[in-house]
């Protein structure tokens, strides 16, 4: 028990002492702090305050951010923070939703690539009004049928062509795999 309290004071101590660092501007040691996935939660909701974008990158990259945190990081003014967010693990899907109808095409592309951005995003993404975008969403590797059959009747000829390939490619995959 007396382990467990020291562990704890220590602890307290090293947050103390990193808050105090804060405060005084040490920008190595936020960014430090905001990346590192021992930081307490709390730590990572203050820092999500910072002035600096890189702190709340680093925050939003952050694999131990709790959704909710990241939710609220989806919403910053920078959008290398809400990308650092569409990159994260720990987003829920109700995010992703959120950063698919973003207005910076940068940061909706990044969803649309993302290998474990989910369908509800990839259907909002599958009508963008960047061709771009939705050529991004054809050639995502977690594409579904449904979503690749909307894009074969898109406007853009390259859309639809890489929408027919790939769902060709989904069709071959089954027939092998059976």
């Amino acid at each position: 028990m007396k382990l467990r309290w020291r562990r704890l004071i220590a602890m307290l101590a090293v947050s103390c002492c990193a808050v105090a660092a804060w405060a005084d501007g040490d920008l190595e040691q936020r960014l430090r702090a905001a990346s590192l996935p021992t930081t307490p939660s709390a730590q990572l909701v203050e820092l999500s305050k910072d002035s600096d974008w890189e702190v709340r990158q680093r925050v939003a990259r952050n694999r131990r951010s709790p959704p909710a945190l990241l939710d609220a990081l989806a919403s910053d003014p920078h959008p290398q923070v809400r990308i650092g967010v569409a990159t994260n693990l720990a987003t829920e899907e109700a995010t992703f939703i959120k950063l698919a109808r973003d207005q910076d095409p940068d940061v909706r592309s990044v969803v649309a690539r993302f290998e474990y951005a989910p369908v509800p995003a990839l259907k909002v993404l599958a009508h963008d009004p960047s061709a771009e975008i939705r050529l991004e969403v054809a050639r995502t590797w977690n594409v579904t049928p449904e979503i690749l059959r909307e894009l074969t009747g898109d406007e853009d000829p390259q859309v639809r062509t890489t929408a027919e390939l790939t769902l060709e490619k989904l069709a071959q995959e089954q027939q092998e795999a059976k």
